[in-house]
């Protein structure tokens, strides 16, 4: 006979329960309304670029704002400024998800890391090298290698939310996983690959600003403005060094303090960037960059060895690399499936990871400068991140729950 607990015991056992797994689930819910409004503003971009508004439209982002303050005087178009300032809220924002997935959360087990782990880094790697395949004869277009190694976390869990209880947890939290350890990687490629060129003395003032943050940390200041504050001035120098600013962001999550409960610093701030993020910065990021014309494009442009080789690499690359490697793990007994997840639901979440958006969209960005392979990026991201959804929720549709008696555990 099952043993049975009084109700103050079985008040304190729902708390304890309820407190582990609101964040996950404050988590969830953020990423995924936050996808639906990104596909809004994509969808809207299309809509703007392709009517009368479309003058008004590219005008608008190439016009430039500047302001000069002492010494520093930045003049940026309102493109840039999206995408080297507003963006760097994004990258703070996932700096500081992989900061508490590490130390403490999804990732910080070596037994939970190997799946998702495993399967990011092939996912990652096969669509490159699809990519690679059709444009390295092509010595213009070689740059973009990169864009379609990313998952849009946001758009991808938004797409799986339309499923309801259908996908079992556990796929959330394993999809989830891959697209942190996807933005790691792309993190480290920018980094490495898109760093044109370096200015020292700059480079050398970041440093010091970063030694000072790591300072703070480990004097245990708890206090967030100074860190937010001479995060301010990282990321100018980082600007002036000729990385890229977002990485700044990064930088700066790295350095704010993660101690036990929910009043840590790290907390308190990725709970007040979430919603920012979600509903201002990504969709606001997605109108700026999803406009495209399709003026003069026809269905010949797909098979240019640019969108041919984002399209492909994302729709087939991405599942390739994250269903090949989890399942050859899975069945040599190194991994076990997710809780409740069948293999056909796990194919389906591998295809959703082809969902490659707002990161693709950005090494686009960094990746060319020439208008016309930004927009040949363009549409080899729109058409695999749509290929993507569509296949992966019908896999997911269609695929049957694992029965209890063969269930594995996360």
């Amino acid at each position: 006979m099952p043993r049975r607990f009084r109700p103050e015991t079985q008040r304190m056992i729902g708390k304890a329960v309820r407190t582990t797994t609101s964040a996950f689930k404050t988590f969830i819910a953020h990423e995924a309304s936050g996808g639906y409004l990104l596909m809004a503003s994509a969808a809207l971009a299309l809509v703007v670029a392709n009517s009368p508004l479309a003058d008004a439209y590219f005008k608008g982002l190439g016009f430039h704002l500047g302001f000069t303050l002492g010494p520093v005087h930045l003049d940026e178009s309102v493109l840039h400024w999206i995408n080297d300032g507003l963006m760097a809220l994004f990258f703070l924002l996932v700096g500081l998800e992989i900061k508490r997935e590490v130390l403490g959360g999804q990732l910080s087990r070596p037994a939970d890391v190997l799946l998702p782990g495993a399967a990011a880094l092939s996912g990652v790697a096969v669509p490159a090298l699809i990519y690679l395949a059709f444009n390295l004869g092509h010595p213009a277009s070689v740059a973009g290698w990169a864009i379609p190694s990313a998952t849009d976390i946001a758009f991808a869990l938004g797409v799986l939310a339309l499923m309801g209880p259908r996908v079992p947890a556990s796929l959330k939290v394993f999809l989830t996983a891959i697209a942190i350890m996807d933005d790691l990687a792309a993190i480290v490629i920018i980094a490495l690959f898109y760093t044109e060129q370096l200015h020292l003395m700059a480079l050398a003032g970041a440093g010091a600003v970063l030694l000072v943050l790591i300072a703070l940390n480990r004097l245990k200041v708890m206090s967030l403005w100074p860190y937010l504050l001479l995060g301010v001035v990282l990321w100018f120098l980082v600007l002036e060094s000729g990385i890229h600013a977002t990485l700044a962001g990064v930088a700066l999550a790295l350095t704010i303090p993660l101690r036990a409960g929910d009043h840590s610093p790290l907390h308190r701030l990725e709970h007040a960037l979430h919603k920012p993020v979600a509903f201002s910065v990504t969709p606001i990021f997605g109108f700026a960059n999803a406009g495209l014309s399709f003026a003069g494009i026809g269905l010949a442009a797909l098979l240019d060895p640019i969108p041919l080789g984002v399209a492909l690499g994302l729709f087939v690359g991405k599942q390739l690399g994250v269903f090949g490697v989890a399942f050859g793990l899975i069945r040599m007994g190194w991994a076990r499936l997710p809780r409740g997840a069948s293999l056909g639901q796990l194919y389906g979440v591998a295809v959703l990871c082809g969902v490659g958006f707002t990161m693709s969209l950005f090494i686009g960005g960094l990746a060319f400068r020439d208008p016309h392979l930004i927009d040949e990026t363009k549409i080899g991201v729109l058409v695999g991140s749509l290929l993507s959804a569509l296949l992966g929720m019908a896999i997911l549709g269609g695929a049957g729950r694992k029965t209890p008696d063969v269930e594995a555990s996360a």
